[in-house]
């Protein structure tokens, strides 16, 4: 079976479970047959809480306070939204290290409506001090990441989703990665827009710039890559504007235009797959394109 981001943090989840008795999981019930592993091999170090996202933040809490690196899985809107409060104060407050893994991000739960839609995720979550966030864009960079995350033992939040590239990227964990070199204006695509971004771009001479850690974001190669460009593109997969200050800041020697691509900041009431809710979002390729080309041409 061909593995994708949320099976392979599993994969990898229980492989450091198995390597570093430091790793533990909580869980609250969403995901356990993919933990079956860590709950059956690692039953010390693995519990399922049930329907209680916010209680699997304090536990997880509770197990990093005793040495452990806790991580704590749901989908999107339960693990950060609902539960943003016990993020902030157990664990962001008290600067303690866990692995945050988000799934379902923005609307991958497309026929199952809003309360299953979560594109401000990763926005809240930048209102923790000192959290990471990484944004994959293959199942094979949900592993290189995940073991950074593991090495650096932080609070790091991971957020995986159903759209993906159809490869992975040789990624630096930090780093973002110069994909192409044009002339008109500088392109950052974030995790998963990639491959819809190079589309979208064919025929425009553009910089496409490859990103995903969002936070830190490095400012400095942003900087330096985007040196010259007095126009600046982000593609993201979750609200648009979500990396508007951390673009300014890291882009502030110089005036700049910018536009900020990504989920509408609006309610999406729209059913069906994840295609047509790209499409009734603007994240599609066409719309993509339309919107740089319009902003180059102004």
């Amino acid at each position: 079976m061909t593995a994708t981001m949320r099976s392979q943090s599993a994969v990898t989840v229980v492989e450091l479970m198995d390597a570093d008795p430091r790793v533990s999981v909580v869980l609250a019930e969403i995901s356990v047959e993919r933990f079956e592993d860590a709950l059956r091999r690692h039953p010390d170090r693995a519990v399922n809480v049930g329907i209680m996202e916010q209680t699997m933040i304090g536990v997880a809490a509770g197990m990093a306070l005793e040495g452990q690196l806790p991580v704590a899985h749901s989908i999107a809107p339960f693990l950060v939204e609902r539960s943003l409060e016990q993020i902030k104060l157990d664990l962001g407050n008290q600067e303690l290290g866990a692995i945050l893994i988000g799934t379902g991000g923005s609307y991958d739960y497309s026929t199952e409506g809003t309360t299953h839609h979560s594109p401000g995720d990763v926005q809240v979550l930048l209102s923790v001090p000192g959290i990471a966030v990484h944004v994959p864009g293959h199942p094979a960079e949900v592993d290189v990441l995940l073991r950074d995350a593991h090495r650096t033992g932080g609070l790091t939040y991971l957020r995986t989703s159903a759209a993906e590239n159809a490869g992975p990227r040789p990624i630096d964990p930090g780093k973002l990665l110069r994909v192409r070199t044009g002339r008109r204006g500088t392109v950052v695509a974030v995790g998963p827009m990639l491959d819809r971004t190079l589309q979208a771009v064919q025929g425009i001479d553009v910089t496409v710039l490859y990103v995903t850690t969002v936070a830190p974001l490095d400012a400095a190669g942003l900087a330096a890559a985007a040196a010259d460009a007095a126009e600046v593109i982000t593609v993201e997969p979750f609200h648009e504007g979500t990396l508007a200050g951390s673009l300014a800041a890291a882009l502030a020697d110089r005036p700049r235009r910018f536009l900020h691509i990504g989920a509408p900041r609006r309610v999406l009431r729209n059913y069906g797959s994840v295609d047509d809710l790209d499409r009734a979002a603007g994240l599609d390729a066409d719309s993509i394109r339309s919107r740089i080309s319009e902003f180059l041409r102004r």
